[in-house]
Order: structure tokens, then C-alpha cells, then sequence
């Protein structure tokens, strides 16, 4: 085998366990090894687990004596973000105030991987709670881009992102809100995707919006990416809000809208022409490039970053010092309450929930939170026009490649990071960033991404235009 085993894409490795020419065993030797010699460097992993002797032997049993017919991601080692539940280990959101916090179950998505036969190598890096662009805001030291360490490899999933780059597992499970999957996706070269709002259980993720978080995966392909949806999809009655999404029909010829107008100012020359050559490359094939009109599109950054901080203000309520995570006795209860949340929250977790608690605030309430939620409806039913005439729409991901530690110390150039990605959360429209080539900065050669938006429910669609792109057979 010409690859080394990690870096085997989850397709290639489920091939080679049925033809018995390498051993689970094999597979998670490789990716712990690999690990743990990376992660002293990159620090993609908050911890690495030991091996599990009893789930690596139940998985090759099942190969064994399946062959074909066992699920795509038995014995396959992921990464889990840090703030996905899985029983018996700490899940933090790489935040002080959980530090000390030991699931007690297993967030949907795990039990559903854990039936499928799949072993987990450990929790990966993050923003804290989820709230960043970089990894620079985790309690526990920023986690690094493996194209070029002096640089983030994106946030808030910057760690499952670094993890996967780095072949130090195969694939990775991340959390998106507002592009926390798909812009660490586009920074370290990996297939990112938000699925649709409810096609995946938010039974077990800790939560930060609830209303736009969605669990997904990062992968080194779009047939990896969409055989770790396939397992973790689906209805849960733990989850309210899950829904069920029959695949729809896929056509021949894509026709790919384009919204020229937002692609004006913010956006790298380089990452432009990529931008612009992969609809090139998507009209030599057949396809049809259509310009569309999202006219509220420029002020859906402004309306996310009113609706998210409200929603993370009143879930970020419950870190009180009484019941989760870390507490700091004061003088009295209401000192308990400060200097818990104090103490336990970072800097950017408190400037959200002082902006959300702002905004949800009776004198505000109609001029910020409320306006923001007309913004959100106006954005679908813009999409819902636009989508009358195309199959998906397409921006780059992020207007410039990995940015430097450091570089955006001001709050609202980290938050523009967000700019491509925000609407899908907001419409709870499906999502996908697929490589679409490098640029280079100070003699570093860094990826870029191409974003697709397709259709509420419309998830295999955007397997479908990503593999078109990529040169895949998805099966």
C-alpha cells in the first residue's frame, strides 16, 4: 500500500479492512502513533484516549465475519470535538468552567457511531464554547494549521480540522453554528459540512445556539464526508427539532448560481481567481453559471451576530457555579454566581454573553434582537427564490486563506471571517466547502474553499456538485 495508513481516506481504509490486507488493530496504531507525535506541536487534541482493546477486537470480529455488508466506519478512529458527549470522558468546549466535567452519557451521534463499530481517538481542540474563527479563544492554548504552524487552522472546530490535515485521524466530527465546520475546512485544505438544520440530533452537543448549531463532519473527501452523514443522520426522539430527509433527485447538469454583487470588496484577488476558475472548470463540464440577486445578504452577518450571542447568553446561563464545571466560593451566593463565571468563562465567551444578555434586554429587544429575526426571514425567502432557478449557490468560503496568530485581534475582522457561511445557519440550509486550490503567503502554500448552499433538505445534492468538482464516484 503506497499510503501510509493514516492517511488513508475513510473509503480507502474500509476497503482494505474487507480485503484483509491491514487489521483495525493496524489502522489505530497508525493514527495513535501519528498523534501523538503530532499533537505536542499542532495541538489539535485536548486529550488522546487510550486504545479501547475490547471495541478495536469487536470491530475486526464484525469485518471478519461481515465482510461487505458491515457498516462504511466500522474501525475507523475519529476525532470528536470537545464539546460532543462521550460517557466517561471530560467534554469541556475547551472552556475552564468544564474542566472538570465527565459526561455521564453519550450525545447521539456517539451511540450511533459506537453501533456503526467506529473507535474514537480522542477530543479535539476548540474555541471556547464554540465561539471563535481561530482556536485562539480555547481555555487550553490554540491549536495550530499543519500547512503552516504560524498560522490557525480556523475555528470553532480548529482542532477536529488540524487533526484530519494532519492525518492524525481519518476523519473528524466538528460543530457548526456559523462556519465553525466549513472555514477550518477551507483553512486546512478538508471537505467541511453543515448538514440541514435537524437532519443530525443536538441530543448531547453543548450547546451554544441552539437554533443554528449543527453537528458535521471534516473529511479528506466528499464520499468520506458523506458516509459519516449517513451515519449519524436521522430522527431522534431526544431531539425535538430532528427531522428526516429522503434523498432528492439529483441533475445531470447543475445550474450554479453565483451572487456577483457580494463578491466585490473583503475578498482576496487569489482566492477569487480559484473561485473563479472552479466555475470555469464547473462550465467545461456542462454546468450552468447563473448570476442571482441575495439583496439582505450583506447584513446577514449583522443579524447573526445579534440572534447567536442572544441564544448563547440564555444557554450559557446554566455554567452558574452551582450545578456544572468549576466552582469559585465568594462572600455570598450572588459572589459565587461572578466569580465562577468570571474566573470560568474567557474573554471572548463573556463579550457574547454581555452582547446577547444586551440585546434580549427590554429596552432593546424590538431594536436588535427582533429586527434581526425579520432579517432571517427575509434571507429564506430570498433563498427560497433564488433556489426557484438554481440548484445550489456558490461563494468562496473565506475571503483569504489561514490568517496569522495574532492577526485579528479586533473582534469585528474575526467575526467578518464568518461573512460566506453565516446565511446557511440562519436558513438551516445544507452546506459543503470543498478544496479548490492553494495560495501562497510568505512562502507557505495554504488551501482555500469553495462553498455550496443547496435547498433545505436538499443534503445529497451537495455531495453530488462537491464530487463533480473533486473528481469523485460517490457510491
Amino acid at each position: 500500500m503506497s499510503k501510509a495508513l493514516n492517511e488513508l481516506t475513510i473509503t480507502e481504509a474500509a476497503r482494505a479492512l474487507r480485503a484483509q490486507e491491514i487489521t483495525v488493530q493496524q489502522l489505530w496504531d497508525a493514527c495513535a502513533k501519528a498523534a501523538k507525535e503530532k499533537n505536542t506541536e499542532l495541538k489539535a487534541f485536548l486529550e488522546l484516549f487510550p486504545a479501547d482493546d475490547t471495541a478495536i477486537d469487536a470491530a475486526q470480529k464484525r469485518i471478519d465475519n461481515k465482510g461487505d455488508n458491515t457498516p462504511a466506519l466500522c474501525g475507523i478512529p475519529l476525532a470528536i470535538k470537545d464539546n460532543i458527549l462521550i460517557e466517561g470522558h471530560i467534554a469541556s468546549s475547551a472552556s475552564k468552567i468544564l474542566s472538570n466535567y465527565k459526561a455521564t452519557y453519550d450525545a447521539t451521534v456517539i451511540t450511533k457511531l459506537k453501533e456503526a463499530g467506529t473507535l474514537f481517538l480522542g477530543r479535539t481542540n476548540m474555541d471556547e464554547f464554540a465561539m471563535g474563527s481561530s482556536t485562539e479563544h480555547s481555555a487550553f492554548g490554540a491549536a495550530k494549521n499543519p500547512h503552516d504552524t504560524s498560522r490557525v487552522p480556523g475555528g470553532s472546530s480548529g482542532g477536529s480540522a488540524a487533526a484530519v490535515a494532519a492525518h492524525m485521524a481519518l476523519c473528524a466530527l466538528g460543530s457548526d453554528t456559523g462556519g465553525s465546520i466549513r472555514q477550518p475546512a477551507a483553512h486546512c485544505g478538508l471537505v467541511g459540512f453543515k448538514p440541514t438544520y435537524g437532519a443530525v440530533s443536538r441530543n448531547g452537543l453543548e450547546a451554544l445556539a441552539s437554533s443554528l448549531d449543527q453537528i458535521g463532519p471534516l473529511a479528506k473527501s466528499v464520499a468520506d464526508a458523506k458516509a459519516l452523514f449517513d451515519a449519524i443522520r436521522g430522527r431522534d426522539p431526544l431531539d425535538a427539532t430532528t427531522i428526516e430527509t429522503a434523498p432528492s433527485a439529483v441533475p445531470v447538469a447543475f445550474r450554479i448560481g453565483v451572487p456577483h454583487h457580494l463578491l466585490t470588496e473583503g475578498l482576496d484577488k487569489d482566492v477569487r481567481a480559484h473561485f473563479d476558475n472552479a466555475l470555469a472548470a464547473f462550465a467545461q463540464q456542462g454546468h450552468e453559471i447563473v448570476d442571482v440577486s441575495l439583496p439582505t445578504s450583506p447584513h446577514a452577518l449583522a443579524a447573526y451576530y445579534v440572534i447567536q450571542p442572544a441564544e448563547a447568553s440564555t444557554n450559557l446561563a446554566r455554567y452558574d457555579g452551582m450545578r456544572y464545571g468549576v466552582s469559585v466560593a465568594g462572600d455570598s451566593l450572588l459572589q459565587d454566581y461572578v466569580r465562577s463565571r468570571t474566573e470560568g468563562f474567557g474573554t471572548e465567551t463573556k463579550r457574547r454573553i454581555l452582547l446577547g444578555t444586551y440585546v434580549l434586554s427590554s429596552g432593546y429587544i424590538d431594536a436588535y434582537y427582533r429586527k434581526a429575526e425579520l432579517a432571517r426571514g427575509m434571507l429564506r425567502t430570498e433563498y427560497d427564490k433564488a433556489f426557484e432557478s438554481v440548484d445550489v449557490i456558490a461563494f468562496p468560503t473565506t475571503p483569504s486563506p489561514a490568517f496569522a496568530f495574532g492577526e485579528k485581534t479586533d473582534p469585528v475582522s474575526m467575526y467578518l471571517e464568518d461573512i460566506f457561511t453565516v446565511t446557511a445557519n440562519l436558513t438551516g440550509m445544507p452546506a459543503l466547502s470543498v478544496p479548490m486550490g492553494n495560495v501562497m503567503r510568505e512562502h507557505a502554500s495554504l488551501p482555500t474553499g469553495i462553498h455550496f448552499t443547496a435547498p433545505h433538505g436538499k443534503d445529497n445534492v451537495l455531495f453530488a456538485v462537491g464530487a463533480k468538482l473533486t473528481g469523485e464516484q460517490l457510491y
